[in-house]
């Protein structure tokens, strides 16, 4: 990669929604509009190269100790070059500096966030998301996203004790 990733600015805002959207026309991501990318412009991280923006990755906290990564979106033309997986390890490095260790997404890219370590989860675990974004996606109640997360602390397993696969197996 010869570009840097950086905190976006309120100039980058438009950049942000278009990569963005071009997946959500696709139907693999979740439209944004420019008002939602003001109002939370400073979850952003792009990557820029040669003065164009051709990456995109978000960090919302949910809780005290619970953030997701979001809205990560690379230029179709730049795939596979690393930049989403710098992109989402910068997230990650963010949370840490806030204390945050137990990270999640949603999404339908699996084996790319299982290379970073993110493991597949019920969804069931994230409240605080279904109640303050799900409970208003066109999607909802019959959301076909993988949910996943990591846990920066190393440990194997989610706050309640629990994988995804014992939670589904009844071990409540």
């Amino acid at each position: 990669m010869k570009g840097k990733i950086r905190k976006a600015r309120i100039k980058d805002a438009e950049a942000i929604q278009f990569l963005i959207n071009e997946y959500a026309k696709l139907g693999l991501m979740l439209p944004r509009t420019i008002h939602s990318i003001y109002e939370n412009i400073r979850d952003f991280w792009v990557y820029e190269e040669d003065g164009k923006i051709l990456g995109t990755c978000a960090l919302t906290v949910f809780w005290e100790n619970l953030a997701e990564v979001r809205s990560l979106a690379v230029s179709q033309e730049h795939t596979r070059r690393g930049i989403g997986s710098s992109l989402v390890k910068t997230a990650l490095k963010e949370a840490q500096e806030l204390g945050i260790n137990r990270v999640f997404t949603l999404t339908y890219q699996v084996d790319f966030f299982k290379k970073l370590g993110f493991r597949v989860i019920d969804k069931e675990l994230l409240p605080q998301k279904i109640w303050r974004d799900c409970i208003n996606c066109v999607k909802f109640p019959n959301c076909d996203e993988t949910a996943m997360e990591i846990n920066l602390d190393g440990e194997g397993e989610n706050e309640t004790g629990r994988t995804a696969e014992n939670h589904k197996a009844g071990d409540r």
